[in-house]
């Protein structure tokens, strides 16, 4: 570094300033990975970067702070009260490190080499821990939304499909999944890109069946697989560690699989005989019971479920349940929906 006597002050200030502004977002952004996510590998990463920014915060740069005559401090922007979510706030304090680095390269690199050299390789390294916290933000995000979701609507092809979801998705259901056997694939994706749409409009989940190409491609919260498909680990590596992962089961054994595997939730039947799946034989009740108090992930039990026969559930301590014909077939489907909402919700204890 040139002599101190010699530094120009302006750029001292503004070196401070920077320095400051690139250490408290951060500590942001590190209190959320730490606390939010519990992600020790994030957090080592910038604790390392605020610590070398704080040995490389001279003291002729603090001396020559200032904030009496900044002109600028202070103000506000109306952009900082439109932040009302973890990831927003990530977000935003993501952008004001990578600015403020890129000022300490910018007029560091003259006076300061070893500050501008330390600068860019913070900025290249937050541009990609940005990414990976957003990423595992968006998937604590769903985690929580779904420890919240007790009605799971499974769709059917019909002509009126998109009224009927809206009409559930506005009496509150709070996750959907997309289930079409039949049509070609741009008739799919079209439908889920629809119903993706939709759900992200009412803040719910939107989960689709088998498909993992599809879910990805229309980016849903999650993908939803039967026994026979793809195994937890392959489809865990291919939608990422953010997305939730369900898989249907029909016994304790698959229950107990699931619950070794990375699985988020499960889903659990037929509890009734249905006609989506005749060749099923209905596990009943106790099992449901059974299953739901020895898993570690959410069960959804599933199958011939309607308003006449919630109660034997919620009696056994099932407070999560999937239907299709109960609002998919129901000739008022908003009513339907809030039914077996004003059901669950009465039963959760």
């Amino acid at each position: 570094m040139t002599g101190e006597t010699s530094l120009d002050q302006r750029v001292a200030r503004l070196i401070d300033a920077n320095l400051d502004r690139a250490r408290e977002g951060l500590r942001v952004v590190e209190d959320w990975c730490r606390f939010g996510l519990e992600r020790d590998d994030l957090v080592i990463s910038l604790k390392d970067w605020r610590q070398r920014l704080g040995q490389l915060h001279r003291d002729c740069y603090k001396q020559a702070r200032s904030t009496a005559t900044d002109p600028a401090a202070g103000l506000d922007h109306p952009a900082q009260l439109d932040r009302h979510s973890p990831r927003q706030v990530v977000a935003a304090n993501c952008a004001r490190v990578q600015e403020a680095l890129r000022v300490l390269e910018e007029y560091g690199r003259s006076i300061d080499p070893p500050l501008a050299a330390a600068s860019a390789t913070i900025r290249y390294g937050l541009y990609d821990l940005e990414v990976t916290c957003l990423q595992a933000t968006a998937g604590s995000n769903r985690r929580h939304r779904l420890e919240d979701c007790n009605l799971c609507l499974i769709t059917t092809p019909c002509v009126d499909l998109i009224a009927r979801v809206q009409a559930a998705l506005r009496s509150g259901v709070a996750m959907v999944q997309h289930r079409c056997k039949s049509g070609s694939d741009r008739d799919r994706f079209a439908e889920a890109g629809a119903l993706a749409d939709l759900c992200r409009e009412h803040g719910a989940l939107f989960i689709v069946n088998d498909r993992i190409d599809l879910a990805l491609a229309v980016d849903a919260d999650g993908v939803h697989l039967g026994q026979d498909d793809l195994p937890t680990s392959v489809a865990r590596t291919l939608i990422g560690a953010d997305r939730l992962l369900g898989r249907s089961t029909h016994t304790l054994e698959q229950v107990a699989q699931a619950n070794r595997e990375n699985c988020d939730y499960l889903g659990l039947g037929p509890v009734h005989s249905t006609a989506v799946k005749p060749d099923r034989t209905a596990i009943g009740t106790a099992l449901v019971a059974e299953a739901t108090a020895a898993s570690q992930r959410p069960i959804f039990a599933i199958g011939g479920i309607n308003s006449s026969n919630l109660q034997q559930l919620t009696a056994v301590g099932c407070r999560r349940v999937a239907v299709i014909g109960a609002i998919m077939g129901a000739n008022d489907p908003a009513t339907a929906a809030q039914d077996l909402l004003r059901s669950l919700s009465h039963s959760t204890f």
